[in-house]
C-alpha cells in the first residue's frame, strides 16, 4: 500500500459527503494532500500563491455554494495567513474545512525550516480543531484519519457553519517517485558538482550538504552569501580562478550533473561558466514557488528542503569504484584551483598603499566569533566575495540584498537585525550606499550592537570597473557621481562615535577599538581615492592571471 494511502482516501471521503471545491496554495510539505485533491476526478481543484487571498477565495465558494470548500496549505506561516478569511467565515457562519500540513511533532521549535506551533492556531474562531496521526501504517491510525475527516466535514456543515481546522504532520517530503528518480540516476554521473546561491544560514543544511559531499566527493561552490563557509572543504574564490583559468582548465572542471540550491550567486565569472560549460543534467532542489535558471540548464526540480535532499542523497550508494574514483579525481581539480587562489591572496597582501580591499580583508579576518556580516551592494559585497570567509569563522552568518541587488535600504536593514537580536551587526558599505540610507538611523532607538565600515571612495566605483561607463568622457559626473561627504557630520547628529582611518599605522588600533562592544554605535570610515583601489583590485587579479601563465 501506498505510505500515504490513509492521505489520499480524504478527498474520496470529502466527495462522498458532497464536497465539491478545493483550493490549493503551493508547498512541498502539502504535496500528499497536493497530490491526492488534484488526483480525484470528480472534485474542482484550483491554486492560488497567496494563502490571505486564497482563504477569501474559499470562502467565497463556500459562501455562493453553501457548502465546505477545502482549504489547504503547507506548514509554517502559511497557515497563519489563512486566519482572516477563517475568522470571517466563523463569524458569519460559512463552512470550511481547512488541512494544514505539518512537522513532525517532534521537529517543533527545534529551528527546522516553515516550523511553527499549528495545533489549535486559529484558537477560537474555528468550531473545532483536529491533530491527525503523523504515523499511518497501523491500522488504528487509519481508522483515526478516516474518523477524523468525517467528523471535520459533518461538523462544518451543521448549523451555525463554519470552519472546521485539522493539522496534518507529515514526514519526510520527497514524493517516493523523486526519490525513485535520484536513485536510478545518480549513479550515472562522473562528475557532479554543488553549486550554492544565496541562503540563510542553516545549521542542518550545512551538515548535510557537507556529509553529502564528504560521501561523495562532491565539490560544492559558493558565494560568500550562500552562507556553507563552515564547510571546510568548500569552493569560496570561484569569482577570482574562474575569471583567469584558460579554457583547457575550465573544460575540466566542467560538471556531468550540477546540484543548484539557494537563490542569487554573485560571482560572474561562475554564471559565465556555467552557461559556456554547461551540464548533462541540472537538479536544483526548491521546496516551493517559481524557479530561476540563471545557469540556462535545469533539467530536473526537487521540490524539497536542501536538508532532506542531501541527507537521503548521501546514503545512496555508487558501486563502481573507478567512477568513485573519477569523482574524487574531479573533486581535486576545483580545489587545486580554490587553493592557488587562496595561496595568491595572501601573497598579494599587504599592499604597500593602503587601500579599500585590504581593509575588507582585515575587518572580515578580525570579526567577532558569533556576528552578523552585512554586505551593502556594488563593490562592498564584491571585495568580500573575493577575499571570502574562513572555515574556522562558521559562527559568521552573511547578510545582503542581493533580491534586487540595490543600494538603497543597506544600512536600514542592519538597523532591523540590531533591534531584533543582540548578536553584533557588522556592515561593510560604500560611500553612496551609506549616505543614500542615512534615514535609517533617524530614530530614538540605541543601537549598541551596530558596527559600520563605510568605504568612501567619493563616488560609486563600480562604473569604473565595469565595462561600458568606465570608459566613456561623461563617466565622472553621471555615473561614478561625485560626492565631497563623510561621515564624521552624521556621527555628530546621531552620537555616534566616528574612527577615522587616515593611517594604515592606526589600522591595528582603530579595530580594537571598532570591536569593543561599549554601549555604542561606531563608524570607522576610510576615505581613499577611487584611482587607488581600481588600480589595487586590478593588480589582484592580474597576479591571478599571471599564476595561470607562469
Amino acid at each position: 500500500m501506498n505510505r500515504y494511502q490513509p492521505i489520499f482516501d480524504i478527498p474520496e471521503l470529502c466527495f462522498q459527503k458532497g464536497l465539491k471545491n478545493v483550493v490549493l496554495c503551493p508547498g512541498s510539505r502539502c504535496a500528499p494532500l497536493t497530490l491526492s485533491f488534484t488526483r480525484h476526478p470528480k472534485l474542482t481543484a484550483k491554486t492560488f500563491s497567496d494563502e490571505r487571498s486564497a482563504g477569501f477565495i474559499a470562502l467565497g465558494m463556500a459562501q455562493q455554494t453553501r457548502s465546505s470548500t477545502v482549504l489547504i496549505c503547507t506548514s509554517g506561516t502559511a497557515a497563519y495567513n489563512f486566519s482572516p478569511a477563517v475568522a470571517e467565515a466563523f463569524f458569519n457562519h460559512i463552512p470550511l474545512l481547512v488541512i494544514t500540513a505539518d512537522r513532525p511533532a517532534e521537529w517543533i521549535a527545534q529551528h527546522d525550516g516553515q516550523t511553527i506551533h499549528q495545533s489549535n492556531i486559529f484558537g477560537r474562531h474555528v468550531k473545532a480543531s483536529f491533530e491527525l496521526p503523523q504515523e499511518y501504517d497501523h491500522a488504528d491510525s487509519q481508522w483515526a484519519i478516516n474518523r477524523i475527516v468525517n467528523e471535520a466535514v459533518n461538523l462544518s456543515m451543521q448549523e451555525p457553519y463554519g470552519p472546521v481546522h485539522i493539522n496534518a504532520p507529515f514526514r519526510e517530503p520527497l514524493y517516493p517517485a523523486a526519490k525513485q528518480k535520484i536513485t536510478e540516476q545518480f549513479s550515472n554521473y562522473d562528475n557532479i558538482l554543488v553549486v550554492v546561491g544565496q541562503c540563510d544560514h542553516e545549521d542542518l543544511t550545512v551538515k548535510t550538504v557537507e556529509k553529502f559531499t564528504g560521501v561523495h566527493s562532491v565539490p560544492v561552490a559558493g558565494d560568500i552569501i550562500s552562507n556553507l563557509h563552515g564547510i571546510d572543504r568548500s569552493i569560496r574564490h570561484t569569482d577570482i580562478f574562474l575569471g583567469q583559468a584558460s579554457d583547457q582548465i575550465k573544460k575540466t572542471l566542467r560538471p556531468d550533473l550540477l546540484i543548484t540550491l539557494g537563490r542569487s550567486v554573485i560571482s560572474k565569472n561562475l554564471k559565465l561558466f556555467l552557461r559556456k560549460y554547461s551540464p548533462k543534467a541540472h537538479w536544483h532542489i526548491q521546496p516551493a514557488g517559481p524557479v530561476a535558471d540563471p545557469f540556462q540548464s535545469v533539467t530536473e526540480i526537487f521540490r524539497s528542503s536542501p536538508a532532506s535532499f542531501f541527507s537521503f542523497a548521501s546514503v545512496l550508494n555508487r558501486k563502481d569504484d573507478f567512477k568513485n574514483q573519477k569523482q574524487v579525481n574531479y573533486r581535486e581539480l576545483w580545489e587545486v584551483e580554490e587553493r592557488k587562489a587562496v595561496r595568491t591572496i595572501h601573497d598579494f597582501f599587504p599592499q604597500e598603499e593602503f587601500g579599500e580591499l585590504e581593509l575588507v580583508k582585515e575587518v572580515i579576518k578580525n570579526l567577532p566569533p558569533e556576528s552578523n556580516l552585512h554586505l551593502a551592494n556594488s563593490m562592498s559585497v564584491r571585495y568580500a566575495n573575493f577575499i571570502g570567509i574562513e572555515a574556522k569563522q562558521n559562527g559568521v552568518n552573511v547578510f545582503a540584498n542581493r533580491g534586487t541587488s540595490g543600494i538603497d535600504g543597506c544600512s536600514s536593514t542592519v538597523v532591523g537585525h540590531c533591534l531584533s537580536t543582540d548578536r553584533p551587526n557588522v556592515l561593510i558599505t560604500g560611500d553612496m550606499a551609506f549616505f543614500y540610507d542615512r534615514n535609517a538611523f533617524w530614530h530614538n532607538y540605541n543601537l549598541p550592537n551596530l558596527r559600520i565600515v563605510v568605504l568612501n571612495n567619493h563616488g560609486g566605483i563600480i562604473f569604473k570597473m565595469i565595462d561600458g561607463p568606465g570608459t566613456v568622457p561623461e563617466s565622472d559626473e553621471f555615473f561614478v557621481t561625485r560626492q565631497k561627504l563623510n561621515a564624521g557630520f552624521l556621527c555628530q547628529e546621531f552620537g555616534f562615535n566616528h574612527l577615522k582611518l587616515d593611517s594604515k599605522r592606526k589600522l591595528k588600533n582603530l579595530l580594537k577599538d571598532f570591536f569593543d562592544f561599549d554601549g555604542t554605535t561606531k563608524i570607522l570610515e576610510l576615505e581613499s581615492d577611487s584611482a587607488l583601489n581600481k588600480t589595487i583590485f586590478e593588480n589582484l587579479k592580474q597576479k591571478i592571471k599571471n599564476s595561470y601563465e607562469a
